[in-house]
């Protein structure tokens, strides 16, 4: 099960760029990166809503809803944030440099969420060899940038 998850998360990480390249190319037909943003959430959302119908995903009640707590919903403004800069990046720096940033910027985040345990993450500690891991990517960032 663990290599099929892994594979999986790999695919989806194969895909950003990729995603990256057609909604910055949409937003040249459109004229405008928040309209190119807004036409890639709109097909997203009916894509899985189709799919949650199909499915037969049981939908939870409002109580339900409502009982989340407020910052829980804030995935979908963090959602629009990520593909709005990439539409607006991704012919600028080119899918490499946009892709090194971003996963640089994402260790950076993931490495402190772990070490806090933020959001419900287990704790894992920040040791050194993770920090290098992320100091070498950065460097990897720059490198690509630059070259």
């Amino acid at each position: 099960m663990r290599p099929l998850i892994m594979l999986t998360a790999l695919l989806a990480g194969a895909l950003m760029p990729v995603q990256a390249g057609i909604n910055a190319r949409l937003r040249e037909y459109l004229g405008d990166p928040l309209l190119a943003s807004l036409v890639s959430f709109v097909v997203g959302s009916v894509a899985l809503l189709l799919f949650v119908l199909a499915t037969r995903v049981p939908l939870p009640s409002l109580a339900m809803a409502a009982q989340a707590p407020a910052w829980t919903w804030l995935g979908g403004i963090l959602g629009a944030f990520f593909v709005t800069v990439t539409v607006i990046l991704a012919f600028k720096l080119g899918a490499t440099g946009l892709m090194a940033w971003i996963i640089a910027g994402q260790l950076v985040a993931s490495v402190l969420l772990d070490h806090h345990g933020a959001l419900g993450f287990a704790i894992r500690e920040a040791s050194w060899q993770r920090l290098v891991g992320v100091a070498l990517l950065f460097g990897g960032a720059v490198l690509v940038n630059e070259y």
